[in-house]
């Protein structure tokens, strides 16, 4: 074995101290060199930062204070521009007067329910009619409907300021009189009917079945004739809808109804509020006193002119200063009515730009307290609606039935009338099984015209209590595709569908957009639907709406109405997109706008994001697509007290034109709708 190789290559130098105290030494100097360096850099970023902060600073309050100076400038052509709301109402008032003049000249027999007089007459004379049948009964009720339907209307679109507590108490008065009376015909009829029934039984079942569908009501009515105790379910026209009656029922001379009306004359009237009525009468008063001192001293102005026109007329002869005077004296009083009657109109159209101010302010007005304190099982219709009028379930005791004798119909009429068999009875002594009197099962269809979001809930109408409940009800289940409803009672009686009324709020989102000369449609997007509305001059139309990606088909479509009956009718169909005052108890709560001057339909557009708090309006410098919020102005843009000032701003002209020759029926229609929906609050 030979001998190892050496290792080739020089060894590694130790560093001495001296030298690792020079390298040491280097570092630190390298790290002082760039802690200076970092320090001058970050008060050099500092110092232009505070500069930076500073003019914008500077130029905010230049921004604030220009805004200021042109302020009260803007107000003022903000109330020359808001000068289209009380010529707006006073159409309304011309229009409510020309109603009221074409009914009178039609002399079609109806009554104007306005008119106490004609209203008492048609009632009295009603009641006097006797042995109405079903039929006779629904093809009268429709006038009846009207009438309500007319009086409710009144009461809603009449101001509060021009509504009178007297007028309140009758109309409502009228309402409840024929609502009522409406209901006992209902009753008569349906005890005329069964007094007949065993001439019209069916020959299979031995029992009588009555069916009548009309567009107001759909009754059903089914006479227990042959009392077989193995007929326990009712089902009515080959169809679904009916009852499971226990065994005690079905042995028993009763008779089962279930009238659908599709319209709530069960739910209390709403009250009228009288908050403004009360503002308004204060601002009467003082309007009042302002036209009598304008008009005093009007006159004390004349009598001084006169009295000098007096005493220098004493040089000129007498003829000629009876002339004078006599001359002098009528174009006084001339002057004296001209200027009273020009007082009076402006100070008129004053009070009528207070009161409807007044009265918007009231549509976005929050409740500071519910109502009152609902009961254990009560429904808060604060926070519920009920959906597709009421299902009057009864079960009847029959009448003793008519029976022929030597060619004529004898009968036995009760003086107590059509009267109601008490189920469960109120003394069950007799009874062993504690399970004799089980709950009653109804199938029941939910209206054609009524949209459901989600399943329905069932409530019941307390008759002592005055109100829904939601106890005693038990086993509900409803079926989407065949829109029908199933649930047990313990008791029958007045039943109704509730919805949460908030089921559409907040909002995911809502559009203005213009369509032709002044027409404009607005879109609502909530979770559940997409609602178009068109809106043109005074009166609003549903132009579409889409379920889940789907358009959906309504009877509301095609029909224009005014907006509180455009808004009343949405309600009644499920569509509720209009906040309450009491809705921020339930739902937890930026301006995007674009210039657009042609006719067809805005593609992708880009939005401008406009934000207002009240006293002022500035352009953001976000749009919408932005990460992050922040209230950075726009470069180049300004400060403004009201919207229509910021959008002035970068608005072409001929946009500006268009919104200053816009209708003043059609911007009242679009204020109305847009502080109905809220929709800056609930989106």
């Amino acid at each position: 074995m030979g001998p190892k190789a050496k290792k080739s290559g020089k060894k590694k130098r130790k560093i001495t101290k001296a030298e690792r105290l020079k390298q040491l030494q280097e570092e630190e100097e390298r790290r002082q060199k760039e802690e200076e360096e970092a320090r001058v850099k970050y008060e050099k970023e500092e110092m232009e930062r505070l500069e930076i902060q500073r003019i914008e600073k500077e130029k905010w309050h230049q921004l604030e204070a220009k805004d200021l100076e042109r302020r009260h400038e803007e107000l003022e052509e903000l109330c020359l521009l808001e000068g289209c709301f009380p010529e707006a109402e006073k159409l309304k008032r011309d229009t409510r007067l020309l109603s009221q003049w074409k009914h009178y000249i039609q002399c079609d027999g109806s009554p104007d329910p306005s008119i106490s007089p004609e209203i008492n007459t048609f009632i009295s004379l009603w009641k006097e009619e006797t042995n109405e049948t079903l039929e006779e009964v629904i093809a009268k009720s429709k006038l009846v409907l009207k009438l309500i339907d007319k009086l409710k209307l009144i009461l809603l679109e009449t101001p509060p300021y021009d509504l009178e507590d007297k007028n309140i108490k009758q109309y409502q008065g009228s309402i409840l009189e024929l609502q009522e009376l409406l209901h006992l015909k209902f009753n008569i009829a349906t005890e005329i009917l069964l007094r007949q029934a065993s001439t019209l039984a069916d020959l299979d079942s031995g029992n009588m079945e009555k069916v009548i569908q009309d567009e107001n009501v759909t009754l059903y009515v089914w006479a227990n004739l042959k009392k077989n105790p193995r007929y326990k379910s009712v089902r009515f026209s080959e169809t679904q809808i009916g009852f499971e009656i226990p065994r005690i029922l079905a042995t028993s001379d009763i008779a089962l109804r279930l009238l659908h009306t599709h319209y709530d004359h069960v739910t209390p009237l709403r009250p009228v509020p009288t908050s403004l009525r009360e503002y308004t009468a204060t601002v009467n008063h003082l309007v009042k006193d302002e036209v009598k001192y304008e008009e005093t001293a009007v006159d004390k102005e004349l009598q001084e002119e006169g009295k000098q026109q007096e005493n220098e007329s004493n040089s000129v002869d007498e003829e000629q200063t009876k002339f004078e005077e006599q001359s002098g004296s009528e174009v006084q009083t001339s002057f004296v009515q001209e200027e009273s009657e020009a007082t009076k109109c402006e100070v008129e159209m004053k009070l009528l730009s207070e009161t409807v101010l007044s009265a918007q302010f009231l549509l976005i007005k929050n409740a500071n307290e519910k109502p009152y304190i609902f009961e254990d099982n009560e429904v808060d219709l604060c926070q519920f609606t009920t959906l597709g009028g009421v299902y009057h379930l009864d079960i009847l005791e029959l009448p003793p039935q008519c029976k022929p004798m030597k060619g004529w119909m004898i009968v036995e009429i009760l003086k107590e009338g059509l009267q109601k068999y008490i189920y469960p009875p109120e003394t069950t002594e007799d009874v062993e099984t504690e399970n004799a009197f089980p709950p009653i099962e109804v199938t029941l269809e939910v209206q054609e015209n009524v949209i459901l979001f989600e399943d329905p809930m069932v409530a019941r109408w307390d008759a002592e209590g005055k109100h829904w409940q939601t106890d005693g009800i038990s086993n509900v289940s409803y079926k989407p595709e065949d829109r029908l409803v199933t649930f047990s009672l313990e008791t029958l009686g007045p039943v109704t569908l509730i919805q949460d009324a908030h089921i559409n709020m907040p909002f995911q989102s809502w559009e203005l957009t213009p369509l032709d000369v002044d027409q404009v449609l607005l879109t609502v997007t909530t979770v559940f639907t997409t609602i178009q509305i068109q809106i043109k001059e005074n009166l609003c139309l549903l132009a579409s709406i889409t379920l889940s990606n789907k358009k959906h088909f309504s009877i509301l479509e095609g029909k224009w109405m005014t907006p509180i009956s455009f808004i009343c009718a949405l309600k009644e169909a499920g569509l509720n997109i209009f906040p309450s005052e009491h809705s921020h108890f339930y739902v937890v709560i930026n301006y995007k706008l674009k210039e657009h001057l042609s006719e067809k339909p805005i593609q992708k557009p880009n939005w401008t994001l406009l934000m207002f708090s009240g006293d002022r309006a500035q352009r953001l410098k976000i749009n919408e697509n932005s990460e992050t919020f922040s209230e950075a102005l726009k470069e180049e843009t300004e400060f403004h007290s009201t919207l229509y000032h910021m959008v002035k701003d970068f608005a072409s002209q001929k946009a500006m034109e268009k919104v200053r020759s816009s209708s003043c029926q059609l911007i009242d229609s679009v204020c109305y709708m847009l502080l109905s929906t809220r929709v800056l609050s609930y989106s």
